[in-house]
């Protein structure tokens, strides 16, 4: 808890809700993300295992732009928000960390693909008589990570940036 301390009051909790999408990050990845059941087959995907398996069916753009909203975006994120929180008072590359800041805000934007795409996905597989498509924990624990950064963001106030004044609370 001292490392918050020494954090300014106004970037403890982009910190802490930080910190919390990251806890939840890895088993996103790790744990399955949908199932799908056709004719009596049931297969359960990672967000991993689906992008290697639309590479293997030929469907590379598709799985690369899954690879970036849902393994590299979110982490990228999560790694600006967490340099923003520590070194929100420093006055060195105030520029730097705007722009990083506008980024953050840029790619914001793309936080709920993923969940879009299942929702689109599930609600086609619907349709059939003989499938179903169910979302997994992988899927909530990856909402958990786009809300929790979301609210990073939104509570990192970009004022701060560069502003020096220490006091005593």
């Amino acid at each position: 808890m001292e490392i918050l301390r020494k954090i300014n009051s106004s970037a403890r909790l982009p910190l802490i809700f930080s910190l919390t999408a990251l806890i939840f990050y890895f088993p996103a990845n790790w744990f399955p993300f949908m199932s799908l059941e056709i004719y009596g087959n049931k297969t359960s995907s990672t967000i991993w295992s689906g992008i290697v398996s639309l590479v293997e069916s030929g469907s590379w753009p598709i799985a690369l732009v899954i690879f970036l909203a849902s393994v590299i975006i979110p982490f990228v994120k999560l790694v600006i928000l967490f340099y923003l929180s520590f070194t929100v008072e420093s006055t060195k590359h105030v520029e730097f960390k705007k722009k990083l800041y506008r980024i953050v805000e840029i790619i914001g934007r793309w936080s709920m693909l993923d969940i879009f795409l299942l929702a689109v996905l599930v609600s086609i597989m619907k349709l059939g008589k003989w499938t179903t498509a169910k979302a997994e924990t992988g899927s909530w624990l990856f909402a958990l990570v786009v809300i929790f950064t979301m609210l990073a963001s939104e509570y990192f106030n970009p004022e701060m940036i560069g502003k020096n004044d220490k006091h005593d609370e």
